[in-house]
């Protein structure tokens, strides 16, 4: 072994921790973990999951080298503590110490920018107990297989011991932590670990973590022997100005930290695919949320491209910044003084002459306050879909769920889908779908046209309330919080999914092509519901119900209006039953008539219903009327996946 790769370890393993009881005492060891930044240790959920589960805000010990402190969870990724089996995805928990950072000095493992799973030899660190004393140990392991989207398989030819889980895995070559320790093997040697790329799950947390963790390593900090964790990775020789060095990427991560959060995946993706001048990169493309994220996109195999690509990819960020209005002055100058120290003059306007993509330029000043986003047709724009089916006997109802992606360019791909036994009660489904479906669309957002979300149901459920249903606990004081007011939010029938009939299609077609709407009461006050009616409708008509959809003579409207060919209806979801009509029935369909008639085509609809529902938010009176209000809007010409359809591989 070099010298350079033991003094890297060194390093690693001083920044391997092991996790105990509160109190001053010696007591077990729950497991291993490793700092990630100042303060924030990760490790693995399963380790924490017994100690924690009755109580999460319960307080425990970090200790290691020069290190021993109190720290409290700060956010895990398990969905249900109560689960024997703990799948990879989940298996991850990030650990705060408790006070300022700063009155506690450690070392911090150098986390690797590219999201993908590693493969071929690695160092294991951590913990393992030998009454009376707990002992560090260090294991050199090979990773051989992967194991669903995150999960690592080690060699079974290496042994580690009981309470090494939530140790780091250190890649020799790249001097990068890659992954952690997941578990042993039953009865046999070797085991199983978790891809650090399955840190960009926590969302908002781990953007605040990577922040912090480049700007640790920015200070270049120097261990009690000097040594410092960039220095002793490869570097190309001094004068060699084409690689970009680990130096270089230090520095650029490091300035990247300070500014402000990229607003959607989009916009990292498309500046890194501007930097590779429109090349792609391998395979598919990962959780942005970083613009670390878009750098870690930029290599060949394990080693970073030419340098000039990484320049333009940061000169595209400095476009992007200083055309809203931010300040890039500390990365233009930089880039520029790195940009020097390249020979090749000649390429140099490969960076120079970088100007921001024409997709994310700012719309002009003098524009419209609110832009109205027409719903994508075919071929015009991703749209997510939420398949609730329901469970076949039990009362009360419980749903099996499925989510789907659809790009426009093709057939749907199924991107996750309920796997447990039961499936989930209507008060859970919030729950059940919080993480998957919330990674999916931070993945599809853009900042200013975030998804639509469509929720199909079998009619008797149309009066779900999705439009309120709000994902995050947590949030922004300006964030919108409801997934109706951030997104269009639709409904569609779920017993349309397949191949689309001829009436549906045609009245779709026809009622597209018009270019003035009006509602119509149904049912109809006096008038007897029948199909012939409803199949008669004008398609310049829009069933408006002031009844919710899924019950007395709302639900026969909605059904005879399923059955005839509508896709467009709005109704009250917690609209009256009875006979007899009241004030805030006109009051409905008064406006209903006044939002149709405001409308320039029909696929504006949704998002006029979507600036209501943010008018009500901002606490605006004029908007109120809207509040329940549904919508169906169910576009044969991008149908649901049939029932039987066999699922594909739709990673982000």
């Amino acid at each position: 072994m070099s010298e350079r790769r033991e003094r890297l370890e060194e390093l690693a393993r001083a920044a391997t921790v092991h996790l105990l009881p509160a109190g001053g005492a010696d007591g077990p060891l729950w497991g291993s973990g490793f700092f990630v930044a100042p303060g924030w240790v990760l490790t693995a959920a399963h380790v924490l999951r017994q100690h924690l589960r009755a109580d999460p805000g319960r307080a425990f010990r970090v200790r290691g080298v020069g290190i021993d402190a109190e720290a409290r969870l700060g956010q895990w990724l398990l969905v249900n503590p109560a689960l024997k089996d703990v799948p990879a995805e989940q298996d991850l928990a990030l650990v705060r110490l408790t006070g300022d950072p700063d009155d506690h000095q450690h070392e911090c493992v150098w986390l690797a920018d590219r999201a993908v799973r590693h493969s071929g030899a690695v160092k294991i660190y951590g913990y393992y107990p030998e009454p009376p004393l707990l002992h560090a140990r260090v294991v050199e392991a090979e990773i051989n297989g992967k194991e669903d989207e995150y999960g690592l398989i080690i060699k079974p030819d290496v042994e580690f011991p009981s309470g090494v889980s939530g140790g780091p895995l250190l890649d020799p070559d790249t001097g990068a932590v890659v992954g952690l320790v997941k578990s042993r093997r039953k009865q046999t040697d070797g085991g199983k670990a978790v891809a650090i790329c399955a840190l960009r799950r926590f969302g908002e947390t781990y953007r605040t973590v990577m922040a912090a963790h480049d700007r640790w390593h920015g200070t270049e900090p120097e261990s009690e022997s000097g040594d410092n964790w960039i220095e002793l990775q490869d570097r190309p020789p001094a004068d060699d100005a084409e690689r970009w060095s680990p130096a270089d990427r230090r520095e650029a991560l490091d300035l990247l930290a300070a500014l402000p959060a990229p607003p959607d995946a989009f916009t990292v993706e498309v500046l890194a695919n501007h930097a590779l001048s429109g090349s792609k990169w391998p395979g598919e493309t990962p959780e942005l949320l970083t613009w670390r994220d878009g750098h870690g996109l930029l290599y060949e195999g394990p080693y970073p491209r030419d340098s000039l690509t990484f320049l333009r990819y940061l000169k595209h960020i400095e476009a992007y910044i200083s055309s809203r209005g931010g300040n890039c002055a500390v990365l233009g100058e930089w880039t520029r003084k790195r940009l020097r120290k390249d020979r090749r003059r000649a390429w140099h306007a490969l960076v120079e002459d970088v100007r921001l993509p024409e997709a994310l330029r700012p719309a002009p000043a003098d524009g419209p306050e609110r832009v109205v986003i027409r719903y994508p047709g075919p071929g015009e724009g991703t749209t997510v879909a939420v398949l609730l089916d329901p469970v076949i006997g039990p009362a009360p109802a419980r749903f099996f769920w499925q989510i789907w992606c659809d790009d426009g360019a093709g057939a749907p791909e199924l991107y996750e889908e309920d796997r447990s036994v039961h499936g989930h009660l209507p008060g859970g489904l919030v729950q059940a779908l919080r993480e998957p479906l919330s990674r999916l669309l931070r993945a599809k957002d853009r900042a200013d046209r975030p998804v639509p979300l469509e929720v199909a149901l079998p009619a008797e459920y149309f009066d779900t309330e999705v439009h309120r249903w709000r994902f995050d606990d947590i949030a922004a004081l300006n964030d919108t919080g409801h997934l109706g007011v951030r997104r269009r939010v639709v409904l569609r029938s779920l017993a349309r999914r397949g191949e689309p009939d001829n009436l549906w299609s045609e009245r779709w077609q026809t009622t597209a092509a018009q270019r003035r709407f009006f509602g119509w009461r149904t049912p109809e006050r006096g008038v007897v519901p029948t199909a012939v009616r409803y199949r008669k409708a004008a398609c310049d008509r829009i069933p408006v119900m002031c009844r919710p959809a899924g019950r007395g003579s709302g639900r026969t409207a909605m059904k005879l209006a399923l059955e005839t060919g509508h896709g467009v209806a709005l109704w009250l979801i917690d609209g009256h039953t009875g006979p007899a009509c009241t004030e805030a029935c006109e009051t409905l369909h008064a406006k209903a008539e006044e939002l149709l008639g405001g409308l320039g085509c029909l696929a504006e609809l949704p998002d006029r219903l979507r600036h209501l529902r943010q008018d009500i938010s901002e606490q605006r009176a004029e908007g109120r009327w809207a509040e329940p209000l549904a919508i169906l809007y169910d576009d044969p010409r991008r149908p649901l996946p049939g029932e039987e359809t066999e699922p594909l591989d739709a990673p982000l």
